[in-house]
């Protein structure tokens, strides 16, 4: 038979691949869009060789938890649109999360967005469905079904699953269908300000959302789980209170992931004192003490996964006034950047640990009969992210491709970022 062309060759990178335990200098093949060999010295004609001295090759990376606003509010974003968004800023697969209008409550839905993010063809776009039907929390979604279709998993995220018995029923059929339940931990009594409850927003004179209402919607599902033994994750998670909550259900073996964001864990409550609300996210900015929790927890290994929630809103509606302003920024394009001020600046994680928390700690979440997926496998689809991990930039929200502008990162400074971006062997993001 003969031996297939290379379609792509990168050289002389360093290879991080956690799933794989590897972190060394070699190069990469990629043949037919699959990972086709990894080795030192590769030889051989390619239709295009990439020189990776001083560069990260990575897994492609992966962000479970995004907003793509479609069907509903396309003014804000599509699918094709945060497909572009994702490429760009590093990621091969995004979770689109099901608070669409109408929501993704059933296989019609689900069927939906995967045919809307295989026509993008960009990023590989995963569905999240409703853990209930038209996420009203009162009774379940057809689960089974979008699970056949291409769910991925089960959310009513914006919203917290309040009653105890529909949760415990969700967990149940969870289990059954090996899936995992993305829970928004929030105790709706407790969340009816627009900001963290602390001595800021009683400085400002706004509403406050209490960190105890996280804390306790998630300990009552923690022992759901230990009953049900569901595979559970925990979205956003945002105060030093859940954190430990987690790392005990961990202790006890409970099949627990959870995941941070870039917000969370650079920013603090004190940004709302402008009543900018770009600051304004659900949940919200927490105290300091909580953002340097999320940091231990992600360098312990509480915390499993990073993850932007990115939330894109229109100019009009953010520019409301910050109590009735919606909740919401977007990050995709610049968040790589932000974990790496966020995390490897502070000595929180190192490259292998960083890379970890963006393709292995999401993949666990979500790779059920995916095998490769998060890893550079030998024969897995060839989803690769290289990195310069030297680069410096400057955030520019007004070049984004995603269709919003609700960053508050706009002009920062970072330094890192995604320079190639390959997609089942197809290069879609390049800015070699």
């Amino acid at each position: 038979m003969p031996v297939r062309m290379i379609e792509i060759l990168i050289k002389n990178g360093r290879l991080i691949d956690p799933a794989n335990n590897r972190d060394e200098k070699c190069d990469l093949a990629v043949t037919g869009g699959k990972v086709a060999k990894i080795a030192r010295g590769i030889k051989g004609k390619a239709g295009r060789t990439i020189d990776a001295d001083g560069l990260i090759v990575s897994p492609g990376l992966i962000d479970a938890h995004v907003h793509c606003r479609e069907p509903g509010h396309e003014e804000e974003e599509t699918i094709a649109s945060a497909a572009a968004a994702a490429v760009a800023g590093g990621f091969t697969t995004i979770c689109a999360m099901p608070n669409t209008h109408p929501p993704i409550d059933d296989e019609t839905a689900v069927n939906y967005v995967i045919s809307r993010g295989q026509k993008a063809g960009l990023a590989r776009v995963l569905p999240v469905g409703c853990i209930t039907s038209r996420r009203e929390g009162k009774e379940l979604a057809e689960m089974g079904m979008m699970k056949s279709a291409g769910a991925v998993a089960f959310s009513d995220d914006g919203d917290g699953v309040a009653c105890s018995g529909v949760m415990l029923k969700a967990l149940q059929y969870a289990r059954m269908l090996d899936v995992p339940i993305m829970q928004h931990c929030q105790d709706a009594d407790l969340a009816g300000g627009s900001m963290n409850a602390g001595p800021v927003a009683v400085r400002l004179g706004l509403g406050g959302m209490a960190a105890a209402g996280e804390q306790i919607m998630l300990r009552r599902d923690l022992e759901l789980v230990e009953r049900t033994k569901a595979r559970y994750h925990v979205l956003h998670v945002s105060s030093a209170g859940s954190v430990d909550l987690i790392r005990q259900a961990k202790a006890l073996g409970l099949p627990v992931t959870a995941e941070a964001t870039p917000h969370h864990l650079l920013l603090t409550d004190e940004a709302c004192a402008t009543y900018d609300s770009n600051y304004k996210m659900n949940p919200p900015l927490r105290s300091a003490s909580d953002m340097q929790a999320l940091r231990n927890g992600l360098a312990d290994g509480a915390i499993d996964s990073l993850a932007s929630d990115h939330a894109p809103h229109t100019e009009e509606e953010k520019e409301l006034e910050f109590g009735v302003a919606p909740f919401g920024i977007i990050s995709l394009e610049c968040a790589l950047g932000l974990y790496i001020k966020a995390l490897i600046d502070s000595g929180a994680l190192d490259w292998p640990g960083l890379i970890r928390c963006m393709t292995a700690g999401p993949a666990k979440t979500i790779a059920s009969g995916r095998p490769g997926l998060g890893s550079l496998s030998v024969g897995a689809d060839a989803d690769i992210t290289i990195i310069d991990p030297d680069a410096r930039w400057t955030v520019d929200a007004n070049s984004f491709a995603s269709l919003s502008r609700n960053c508050p990162y706009h002009g920062w400074k970072l330094k890192g970022r995604a320079v190639v971006t390959v997609v089942a062997g197809q290069i879609k993001h390049s800015l070699l």
